[in-house]
């Protein structure tokens, strides 16, 4: 009787070795044969001698049993073999066999069982022949003995050459004693094996092994590193073959803004919006407008631009240039009837979308409204992302992203951190993959991920590195323009101008005002009317209107924050320039005195409604600048109050401008706060009271750099106030200089002063008849305006953060420069850096022991006052940009295509390098990491990133682009063994994928919530319909949807209505399946709910470094 193997009472694998040990040769038929399941029977089969003492292996199905059902429920035969049919198919098989060893995870016993089956396929140890003339499913384990009772021993049945056939799974096999039997399936065997289409596959699967990553031979680093660029750059790579940058802007773009278009045009067409981020020079305008005219000539779309309002112009004219369809709106005019008025429009450029980063805001609200209402596409242009918060970005990234929708990404670090995936539903109530949940993490890697999806963003550094030519005689940097033209990255060169103190001269008024005494003074000034809050008689707190209420509120939360922000900006018009310190002090006079005036006269008093630092800033000049700027200070108390009661009175007549306080609300020390800071701002205006310009060594300076050192160059000079900027044009116009111009907020149209001084670098060709050589501007100036037919930036005072320093050199420092040289010139005054770095010490302790609050303007003391002596120094490289981060992609896109250019046999090798391959390289001496590997993992939800852990499996990094780096190698870069836990470290790199990634639901949140509520409900209603007639299997499913899914916003807010109003069982099982057949219940994670996927290891890069313990 024959003995029955199914892997229960007995297994096929032990039959089958028993009987091995005592053979000499075997022939195998199978359906399938799993490379890695050879393991089971390879020591057995070593002992062979090869050639005809062999292991002979047919394989017959060649094709997935799917194909074949579907085929015969087709009603189609198989067509006769020839030739060309049995190639491609054996061509299919050697692939198949291939992607079989880029599976699962790889193991050293795996590795070595792989290297044992080449070796025995090289000796002729295995012979592996395909079966291509039918599909054949037979199962023959045959093997040749040296026994005179039972030379031949036979298996038959269903196991496959597998791990499961083998051992685990069922299965049904016999054993073939009778010699009768076994001599036919031998002829059986043989009739097969010599078949005209039976093909010999055993040279191909040598290749496959020795390319796959259980290859004996050590593969260079460098192909590793190659090959994490090459897929970490697949966004990049598909934008620049599928999205042609247009005809007439291609001779416009340099190579590095062509790549930047066809990189953010994909990401706008496949995930509806893009950042470019480039920063400050590298052509955003243009790399937009032409991602714009693609969109146009492809999608047959029009475009609205929303910019601020000094560069619509500038907009306008690139709409015209470019014969843009669309329509170029300032953000100024975007009002409550914006979305009603205008037209649809399929793509939305936003320029310098950093303004829109407060969600809160009317304007974003509206802008966000139109975006969602007409379905269009969003083109984010910033040089800065964010200022202070991360949320800057995902406000920005709002505009176009439902903050429920699923993003396909999650924050993994922070999640990981609160405990996975389920724990942080269950914390939050909303899906991780969505801007939601990326809100809550503080992790840079997070963010990175993020933006890898969306933001297209390089650096000058990025771009001399890899577009960039050297010019050795220049020893400078350059890209060429189509014509040939080439264009040079200048240096930044910071240079001081000293004007001194006269410390004896007893009417030097820059020592006086420098002095300790109007030091001390200023910082002992009440500032009451910042703090009103404080001032409010707490007896009338009861009989307060709402209004009055409201207006309170809004002081007290104001009052520290604008105390704080008043005395630093007084200290900062002193360090710009005396004269304007004179005019802020005689404008803080005449306000309090209104105020004054209204409380003596028991009058309301007008406070501003504006949310800006300066609560009264409607007290400010008249904006219409005349030109004129009055030299003489009033000290006269008399002559302020006759104008504060003119100033009351015009607030009168625009009564609804304001809101109105009684005065009678506040505690007398109000007016004697007042009355005190009057009289000390009076003396400290009595030094200057008779200004004169003549005797200005800070203006006289920047006169002689304008006539003397610099008399025929462009120069433009930065000042952070109006004021100032008024003051020195008048001034220096006065004493003859020409051509010469000033730029404040009020000015209708920058651009055109803009175009006036940088005619060449702005397009314009004609003759301009009032160029102008010297422009004197605030930093309305700062924002997309071209420069650069200037190369010299003065900075006549010092902004407190050292980055507006930077900002402002990168006006000019543009493509199109044609200086080899930036000259940042910076005002300081002679032996006075001790002086300007103790008094800004002194208000800095000053605003930290009356816990005031800097404006949010930036951060006010940013670095320390050493970057005051660098300035003095002239430290080089002290302006070059603070750059940041190139995006991932491009920064993996210029990896991979720097070496293919260098090497172009790579674009072949790297590519067609198999999943799952290895290399490991020598780290860097003293580098103060742990031996460890890098691995590329794509995870069953679709997510890739790259893990470092280290050799005790503990995680280096995350970070994206740090670990990039710490992969980077070079071609001679040696290839060392590996770790003997490489692949464990690889598996826990997978598992912490998987981790991260796990499935979000599991939890349903509190019991007061709407998902808790509506599951009990639908339960209770389940089980009580459960094996009846009414059990519907949409019921199971809207269960089972509401125990792993969020809730979405809509379905939560109807069901919390509806139990709110009352709702029974089955109207509530109705409501929810309706909703779930509309798509409109749970954010279902569709990667999720389609088949089980795998996760994916795409290679991996052992370090071996000095271990630190």
């Amino acid at each position: 009787m024959p003995k029955i193997y199914d892997n229960i009472e007995n297994h096929l694998k032990g039959g089958l070795l028993i009987t091995l040990d005592s053979s000499y040769r075997a022939d195998f038929c199978v359906g399938y044969f799993n490379l890695r399941g050879w393991k089971l029977l390879q020591e057995s089969v070593d002992k062979f001698q090869g050639g005809e003492n062999c292991c002979r292996l047919l394989v017959g199905m060649q094709r997935p049993e799917e194909d074949l059902l579907r085929q015969a429920l087709a009603g189609k035969e198989e067509g006769l073999m020839d030739p060309p049919k049995a190639l491609e198919i054996k061509k299919e098989i050697a692939r198949s066999f291939r992607r079989q060893l880029t599976f699962g995870i790889p193991t050293a016993e795996d590795e070595t069982s792989l290297q044992k089956l080449k070796q025995q396929l090289m000796q002729e140890k295995v012979k592996i022949k395909l079966f291509l003339q039918y599909p054949l499913h037979a199962k023959l384990y045959l093997m040749h003995r040296n026994d005179p009772l039972a030379p031949l021993i036979g298996y038959v049945g269903s196991s496959n050459l597998t791990m499961a056939g083998l051992t685990a799974q069922g299965e049904l096999n016999v054993d073939v004693l009778e010699q009768d039997a076994a001599l036919k399936l031998s002829q059986w065997f043989e009739d097969r094996w010599n078949d005209r289409w039976c093909i010999d596959i055993s040279k191909e699967l040598i290749e496959i092994l020795d390319e796959s990553w259980a290859s004996d031979k050590l593969i260079p680093p460098y192909y590793i590193y190659l090959k994490m660029a090459y897929h970490l750059s697949q966004e990049a790579r598909s934008g620049i073959s599928d999205y042609i940058v247009p005809k007439k802007l291609q001779e416009e773009l340099l190579p590095f803004q062509a790549k930047a278009v066809s990189v953010a045009a994909r990401h706008l067409d496949k995930r509806g919006g893009v950042l470019v981020g480039d920063v400050v020079g590298l052509g955003k305008t243009l790399t937009a407008t032409a991602i714009a005219k693609l969109f146009e000539e492809t999608f047959f779309t029009e475009t609205l631009v929303i910019c601020p309002k000094n560069l619509t112009p500038m907009w306008e004219d690139y709409v015209h240039r470019y014969q843009l369809r669309g329509k170029v709106q300032s953000i100024s005019q975007v009002k409550s009837d914006f979305v009603e008025k205008t037209p649809r429009y399929r793509v939305v450029i936003i320029d310098e979308s950093h303004n829109l980063r407060n969600r809160q805001g009317k304007r974003y609200a509206l802008v966000k409204e139109y975006i969602e209402k007409n379905e269009s596409k969003v083109i984010l242009l910033t040089a800065t992302p964010y200022n202070k918060s991360y949320l800057d970005i995902s406000n920005q990234l709002r505009l176009f992203i439902p903050e429920d929708k699923d993003i396909g990404i999650m924050p993994e670090k922070f999640i990981n951190s609160v405990g996975g995936a389920t724990e942080f539903v269950a914390r939050y109530q909303y899906h991780p993959s969505t801007l939601l949940a990326f809100e809550k993490s503080e992790y840079i890697e997070d963010w990175q991920q993020l933006l890898k999806m969306y933001m297209v963003r390089r650096t000058r550094t990025f771009i001399k590195n890899n577009y960039a030519e050297w010019d050795p005689d220049k020893k400078q940097y350059y890209i060429s323009f189509s014509d040939g033209t080439k264009n040079y990255f200048p240096y930044r060169i910071p240079k001081k101008v000293e004007y001194s103190f006269d410390e004896k001269d007893p009417d030097d008024i820059y020592v006086k005002l420098y002095s300790s005494d109007v030091v001390d003074k200023i910082n002992q000034l009440h500032l009451a009317r910042y703090g009103l809050g404080n001032y409010i008689d707490t007896q009338s707190a009861g009989k307060l209107s709402k209004d009055e209420e409201r207006i309170i509120a809004n002081l007290s939360r104001a009052g520290r924050r604008l105390m704080g922000f008043c005395r630093t900006n007084l200290f900062k018009r002193l360090e710009s320039s005396g004269f304007s310190f004179l005019i802020s002090l005689a404008r803080h006079v005449l306000r309090n005195t209104v105020f004054l005036y209204a409380i003596q006269n028991g009058l309301p008093i007008p406070i501003g409604e504006q949310e800006r630092a300066d609560i009264d800033e409607f007290l400010e000049e008249d904006e219409q600048w005349n030109g004129e700027v009055s030299l003489s200070f009033i000290t006269d108390r008399r002559q302020y109050w006759k104008v504060a009661e003119e100033v009351y009175e015009h607030c009168q007549r625009d009564k609804q401008k304001f809101d109105w306080l009684d005065s009678k609300l506040f505690i007398p020390e109000l007016a004697q706060e007042l009355e005190e800071d009057i009289q000390t701002i009076l003396t400290i205006i009595d030094i200057g009271k008779h200004w004169d310009p003549a005797r200005d060594k800070h203006l006289n300076a920047l006169e002689e750099l304008c006539t003397r050192k610099h008399a025929t160059e462009k120069i433009i000079v930065f000042t952070q106030f109006a004021d100032t900027a008024r003051y020195l044009y008048q001034q220096l116009y006065n004493r003859g200089i020409e051509n010469i111009a000033c730029v404040t907020g009020d000015v209708e149209n920058p651009t055109e002063y803009a175009h006036r001084f940088s005619p060449v670098s702005n397009g314009i060709m004609k003759h301009v008849p009032d160029e102008l050589r010297i422009l004197i501007s605030t930093d309305v100036l700062s924002e997309g305006q071209n420069l650069q037919d200037g190369h010299i930036v003065v900075n006549y005072d010092l902004p407190w953060a050292l980055i507006r320093l930077i900002q402002r050199a990168g006006r000019v420092d543009r493509i199109g420069q044609k200086s080899p040289n930036i000259i940042c010139y910076s005002f300081l005054p002679q032996d006075g850096l001790e002086r300007i770095i103790n008094l800004r010490n002194r208000l800095a302790q000053r605003i930290t022991e009356n816990s005031e609050v800097v404006g949010s303007d930036g951060v006010f003391f940013d670095g320390d006052p050493v970057n005051i002596a660098d300035l003095y120094n002239e430290k080089a490289g002290l302006l070059d940009d603070d750059e940041g981060e190139v995006d991932l992609t491009s920064q993996a896109y210029e990896i991979w295509n720097q070496a293919a250019m260098a090497n172009p046999a790579l674009k072949k090798i790297i590519p067609a390098m198999p999943d799952v391959v290895y290399s490991t390289k020598p780290g860097e001496s003293g580098s103060g990491f742990r031996n460890g590997v890098i691995t590329f993992v794509r995870n069953s939800f679709g997510f890739e990133g790259l893990t470092w852990l280290d050799d005790t499996g503990k995680v280096i990094s995350t970070n994206q682009s740090r670990i990039l780096k710490a992969a980077e190698c070079s071609i001679d870069t040696p290839a060392l063994k590996r770790l003997e836990n490489h692949h464990e470290l690889v598996a826990r790199a997978v598992e912490l994928a998987e981790r991260e990634a796990a499935a979000p639901g599991g939890q349903l949140g509190s019991q007061k919530g709407a998902r808790y509520k509506a599951y009990k409900m639908l339960d209770r209603y389940y089980r009580n319909m459960k094996d009846t007639i009414f059990d519907v299997p949409a019921l199971k499913r809207t269960l089972d949807d509401l125990l792993h899914y969020p809730l979405k916003e809509s379905a939560r807010e109807l069901i919390n209505r509806r139990i709110r109003f009352g709702i029974t069982d089955e109207e509530m099982a109705a409501m929810l399946i309706q909703l779930r057949e509309e798509g409109r219940l749970c954010v279902v994670d569709q990667k999720q709910a389609s088949a089980v996927a795998l996760p994916q290891i795409i290679c991996s890069l052992g370090i071996i470094n000095e271990v630190v313990e």
